[in-house]
């Protein structure tokens, strides 16, 4: 479980605690957000965190369709979840590890 003391104006005493499986969610929502890409499998299999002093290592395994640009894909996935974990909890994200580990084909009617 990550533990987090948040003291904004510093009359305010208190903590908030995040469990990991919450900050989980959100990354697997932020990855959700991004059109041409799916988590490999569920989220313990597909997302792994780390809570570092420097902030959230995140590694994530998803798969994209073929149609897409996969660079740009890994790009947009890095800054949804950064964007995300941010703006909803009081962690920095450090880095995050994109792992492309299958691809979807349109299925091709048989002749």
């Amino acid at each position: 479980m990550a533990h987090i003391r948040h003291d904004p104006t510093t009359t305010q005493k208190g903590k908030i605690t995040y469990n990991s499986s919450i900050v989980s969610g959100i990354v697997a929502l932020a990855i959700g957000e991004v059109e041409g890409v799916a988590l490999l499998g569920n989220k313990s299999k597909g997302i792994k965190l780390t809570f570092d002093k420097q902030g959230i290592i995140a590694d994530i395994s998803v798969k994209v369709d073929s149609t897409e640009n996969v660079s740009a894909l890994a790009f947009k996935i890095q800054q949804s979840i950064k964007h995300n974990v941010e703006s909803m909890t009081n962690y920095k994200v450090a880095k995050v590890d994109v792992h492309v580990t299958d691809v979807n084909f349109p299925e091709t009617p048989a002749i």
